[in-house]
């Protein structure tokens, strides 16, 4: 498989890099970034992967997400896929509407037409880009984490629920936790995978944990002064779901802070700590 690089930036002593390639999956053109800190030659790293949200690309955290000097120094491969196909051809909202379509594919396979042949973005975030990456870069085939922000926190909790034996970390900034009982994912659930509610409960994280799901332990952060948060995101369903479950979580209600990525770069250094702590050799 290969790539082509778009942009390299040396940063922290190491390469933030740009890259493009030809989705199987999408059947489109797809860019994401990789962040490899300084590492002594042959060495195989740790990596975490992070999904963005709704109308995000790859670059609102590679821009803004202020990661790489922990990464630098923890050692981490941060890696951030699109969040969802696009070119010509490949149909959004017949509305325009920014929380269906382009640039909020869900992380999930569609099953409806027109949707089904080019939105395919948990077979690409699950399967093929994680082998392009292990191709091209020094990536830990054992070590490796995920999180993500709003629907990418979803699509984080939801990939770590249902392979628990792949990723040893998992962790959301104000994520999506039941997209079956939101608006957003009433949206978009029903868009991509019809009416037949047992299909959605795949690609919900408090439903996954009702039907038996676990991961070892959660760590969650959300702003109080998040606009989303009573509508939306609906923290204290994955609290109870995980209560009831067993389920160690680490609910962290964050006072002041909003949706966007000033909330996310204050607690990313924590996030990656947390996640450098479970990814030790």
């Amino acid at each position: 498989m290969t790539i082509q690089t778009v942009s390299l930036n040396k940063s922290h002593g190491g390469m933030q890099g740009v890259y493009r390639h030809a989705s199987r999956e999408t059947g489109t053109d797809m860019t994401f970034s990789v962040y490899v800190p300084p590492h002594e030659d042959g060495a195989r790293l740790p990596v975490v992967w992070y999904l963005s949200g709704l109308t995000c690309t790859h670059a609102n955290v590679t821009e803004k997400g202020e990661f790489r000097r922990s990464c630098a120094e923890l050692g981490l491969i941060f890696v951030a896929p699109d969040t969802s196909p696009r070119g010509d051809g490949v149909p959004g909202d017949p509305q325009n509407a920014y929380d269906f379509g382009l640039g909020a594919g869900f992380y999930v396979d569609a099953t409806e037409q027109p949707f089904a042949r080019h939105y395919r973005m948990w077979s690409y975030v699950t399967e093929e880009l994680p082998k392009l990456v292990a191709e091209h870069f020094p990536v830990d085939a054992v070590r490796q984490s995920i999180f993500g922000h709003s629907v990418g926190g979803h699509g984080a909790l939801t990939v770590a629920l249902r392979h628990p034996d792949r990723y040893r970390a998992a962790s959301a900034f104000s994520p999506i936790v039941a997209p079956s009982q939101v608006p957003w994912g009433i949206k978009a659930l029903g868009g991509y995978l019809g009416d037949n509610k047992q299909a959605w409960r795949k690609h919900d994280a408090v439903a996954l944990i009702e039907d038996g799901a676990r991961f070892s332990d959660l760590l969650v952060d959300y702003g109080d002064a998040d606009s989303f948060l009573a509508e939306q995101l609906r923290p204290e369903l994955l609290q109870a779901a995980c209560e009831k479950a067993g389920i160690p979580l680490n609910l962290r209600r964050q006072a002041g802070y909003d949706h966007s990525y000033y909330f996310i770069s204050t607690f990313m250094d924590d996030h990656l700590r947390w996640h450098a702590a479970r990814l030790e050799a």
